[in-house]
């Protein structure tokens, strides 16, 4: 029995949507990540982009457990002498609930090229509405 690889030329990308309402925000993103990486698929190659696009719906409604809501904070430096930003997350939850879940899943991807380039097939809306009709998305419904 022989091993199938994959080939960048030969993979077939789905739409699926991911509702994250009442959801907490780390289970969705985890979701998300697998597919964008097509870890879900039976010729799952790791060094061969083969994920598929993910949508992902109502981010506003994604819920933080715990504390984190006033304990998290996310931090990005700009590089220069007490250039670091501190933002609550409360804060962004309310703001852009969107950077709240794309930051989620860019965390969980790869640091390289290949990880950049599956996050380009992420979408996320803070409400129930999308703009990719035309692509006909499944529900994603395997838990």
């Amino acid at each position: 029995m022989s091993t199938t690889l994959a080939k960048k030329e030969t993979v077939s990308r789905k739409w699926y949507v991911l509702d994250a309402a009442g959801k907490p925000l780390g289970r969705t993103a985890v979701k998300a990540a697998t597919l964008l990486r097509g870890k879900h698929k039976t010729d799952y190659t790791p060094n061969v982009d083969c994920g598929d696009f993910v949508i992902v719906i109502n981010a506003s409604k994604a819920v933080l457990t715990g504390n984190k809501l006033n304990d998290k904070y996310y931090r990005h430096h700009s590089g220069w002498i007490g250039g670091l930003k501190e933002v609550q997350y409360s804060k962004i939850m309310a703001e852009k609930p969107e950077f709240a879940m794309v930051e989620a899943v860019k965390g969980m991807l790869a640091k390289n090229s290949l990880g950049r380039e599956q996050l380009t097939r992420l979408r996320v809306y803070a409400g129930e509405e999308h703009k990719h009709g035309a692509q006909k998305p499944e529900a994603w419904t395997q838990e």
